[in-house]
Parts: structure tokens; sequence; C-alpha cells
């Protein structure tokens, strides 16, 4: 029966309907198998149940205080603090790209909403001093993907409530492997401008990165007024994203005074858009799940896995592979939704740390938001430069590779992401 239950999953994708309702009604069908009709009323309370865990209130926060962020002059300012730091070297422009990344990343979470607010500025900068298209889109394209490492992120919070790990050791895991990605990418780019013979963006002068630090100072306090009240447990990281909100409207309003009526509408309606997209597929998770416990998928999947091979090295490459094909086909909270409650129990067997595996989980996503076909960040930053999907995919293999190195690093040495969980919360 589970086979069937795929094979109209995948053919209600192809015809174009909706993840959410496509996994929704894939659900429906496998409790009415299992249970008959009687199991009918308890759908709607599964559902409800499971789109109202208290952790899921901080994702549609995080989203507002992005949207909050991108209807005010912050991206700007932090744009033109990266490139009074980076923009002495060679391919800079690329460097600002990354790091600006890397500073929104720690305030929205959501790489989408990363490559959508910088790549508008960014990429028509940088197609301007004589970057490809392709490499520019690619660029901030992949740097964007460091949003779902760097804390805050979306996708580490849904994976919390479906496998029950801490959110915010989860957020301190992805500290060292984000800010080496982002080292890593930074490294790739400068060698692509030396041989591309790319141009200096400016000479590095102390008084002008003062300047910019002192227009971007609130904007960079962001995030240390959410992560410093998350990770030193005055709140949770449900109520650092409230605190992300205040800080986003009391910053872009009263202080930048760049905050309007119409914009705060705006970002409030794009918040509700993209909330609805992911808790439809949390409620949708929660029939899914329903059934998976009754039938024991999960556990049928771990004796099959096991019963291939019994090292424990083996069914991390095996796990990495089956995440890595699930990312092509499917944007990272589905996937999540979908696998993290059938794969948890061997997880759980083999002795592997939750909030290790989850890092896992989150990268390979990651690495799904650049491979085509869904490719969805991949396919925005597409969008703003105006440029073929395939041709960016080719100029952002070396960028992917950074990124299935810091993956294969995390996999095999856990101590890489779990360092500073061990220091400080164990």
């Amino acid at each position: 029966m589970t086979v069937a239950l795929v094979l109209l999953f995948l053919a209600l994708i192809v015809i174009n309907v909706p993840i959410a309702v496509a996994l929704g009604v894939m659900s429906v069908v496998a409790i009415i198998a299992l249970g008959g009709w009687a199991a009918i009323p308890n759908v709607g309370l599964v559902m409800f149940s499971g789109a109202t865990k208290f952790p899921l209130i901080a994702i549609p926060l995080f989203i507002l205080a992005g949207t909050i962020m991108n209807a005010t002059g912050i991206s700007q300012r932090l744009i033109a603090f990266a490139s009074a730091v980076f923009g002495f070297i060679r391919g800079g422009l690329s460097m600002v790209s990354i790091s600006a990344s890397m500073f929104f990343a720690e305030i929205s979470g959501s790489a989408v909403a990363d490559v959508a607010a910088l790549g508008s500025i960014l990429i028509p900068a940088m197609k301007k001093r004589g970057y490809t298209r392709n490499f520019a889109a690619a660029v901030t394209s992949s740097s964007a993907t460091l949003a779902v490492i760097i804390p805050p992120s979306i996708p580490m919070i849904l994976y919390g409530v479906m496998s029950g790990a801490s959110v915010v050791e989860l957020f301190v895991a992805g500290i060292i492997p984000g800010v080496v990605g982002g080292v890593l990418m930074m490294f790739v780019s400068y060698v692509w401008a030396r041989r591309n013979n790319l141009p200096i963006e400016e000479a590095f002068r102390l008084g002008h990165v003062f300047e910019t630090f002192k227009a971007a100072g609130w904007s960079l306090l962001l995030p240390v007024i959410i992560l410093g009240g998350i990770f030193t447990g005055w709140v949770t990281a449900t109520e650092g994203a409230g605190l992300a909100v205040v800080a986003a409207l009391v910053i872009g309003g009263a202080v930048y005074r760049e905050l309007t009526l119409a914009g705060l509408r705006r970002a409030v309606l794009e918040c509700g858009h993209q909330t609805a997209v992911v808790m439809l597929l949390v409620a949708a998770s929660a029939l899914l799940g329903d059934f998976l416990t009754e039938a024991r998928v999960p556990q049928q999947v771990a004796l099959a896995i096991t019963g291939l091979t019994d090292s424990k090295l083996a069914i991390l490459a095996l796990l990495n592979v089956f995440l890595l094909a699930v990312g092509l086909f499917l944007h990272s909270a589905a996937a999540i939704i979908l696998v993290v409650p059938i794969v948890m129990p061997l997880v759980q067997a083999l002795g592997i740390d939750p909030v290790h595996f989850g890092l896992i989980v989150t990268l390979n996503l990651g690495i799904g938001q650049q491979t085509p076909p869904v490719a969805s960040v991949l396919v925005t930053a597409c969008s703003v430069a105006k440029a073929d999907i395939w041709a960016v995919t080719k100029a952002n293999l070396w960028f992917i590779a950074v990124l299935l190195a810091v993956l294969l690093v995390v996999t095999y040495v856990p101590t890489f992401s779990m360092a500073l969980v061990e220091m400080f919360y164990r």
C-alpha cells in the first residue's frame, strides 16, 4: 500500500497539484485505507493539533521580521557596510553578496527572502561591474542558502518540531558550519575574480568602514538582540522571533523612519502568504505522521536499511544520498515534514544525536535549493538576473561543491558542528 500511496503523491505533483494539497490527499486516502471511513472525523482534529504547536509560532514571526526588513533600508545599509569591508579585494562585490547574506540570514531565517531582498540590489550591481549574469546569480543564490544553516533557520524550527530536538541547540550547531561555508564561498569568488581580472571596488578606508558601520549599527544590532537573547536563555526561540519583529519595527520605523503604513501592509501580506504555504504543509504532515505511526512505516524502513549494512558510516552515506535525491524534487519544508518522521527511528537506533542529524538534514536540503528541477532559491535568483537556470547551475557548481564539502565534514566529524552545543548546553 505504501508504494501505491507514493505513486499517488507523485502523480498529483506531476499534474501540478500543490505539494501541501497532494500530501493531504495522500494522507487522507491512507487513513481511510487503514482505518475505514470512521477515521474521517479525526482528520480535522489531527491537522489542527499538528499546526498549533507552540514552537511553530516562531515561523510566521521570523518571516514577518524579514519582510519588514525588506520594507526598510536595512538591506542597503548592510550592503554598504560589507562593501566598505571587502571592496578592496578583487571580486569584493561577490564577497559583499556573501557577507550580506550571512547578516540577513541571522534575521529572516529564509533563503528565498534573502535572495529576493539582496539579489534585486546586488545582481544588477555585479553585472555593471563586469560579472557575468550567470555568476552573479550563482553567488547570490548559493550564499542565500547559508540562511538555512546560520541561525535562526526556519527549516531547523520545522525539524525541531518534527523530531523533538532542541531548536536552540540546532541554531547553535549551525554557527560554525555556516561561517566556514561563507568563508569558503568567498575564497571561490576570489579565485574566480582573479581568473577573470575583475576590478577592485574601492580602496580600503578605515574612516569609510566606521561611517558605514555607524549607519548600519542598528541593523547589525538585530542579530545580537535576537540570537543573544536565545543563546543566553533569556528568551525561547519562539519568544526570540517575537523580539525580532519588535526590533525590526522599532529600527525600521522609529530609528530609520523608512517604514510606511503601505510598506508595513505589504510586509504583513507577504508574511501571510509565506506562512500559509508552510503551515498548510505542517497541517497535512500531521495526517501523514498519524498514518505512518499506525502503519509502522518508519520501523519497516529502519529494518530495511539496517538489513543492507550495520555500518553507521555507510548508513549515514545512504541517508545523505537519499536526502540529496529528495531535495531535487521537494522544497525543504515539505521534505522535512515528509522524511523526518520516517527516518528518525533509524537515527535513534544508531545512536546519532538528533541535533547532529538535524544539521545533516538541513544542509542536504539547502543543497537541494541549488539543484534543479525544483531549486526554489536558484529559480528566484535566475528570475532576478533574467538568466537561464541551467547556465547558472553550471556557474554554481563550485559553490555547490563548497556546500557538499561542508556536508561531508558535518556528517563524519560531529565535533565540527557539535562543539559549541557540547560546550554551552551539555
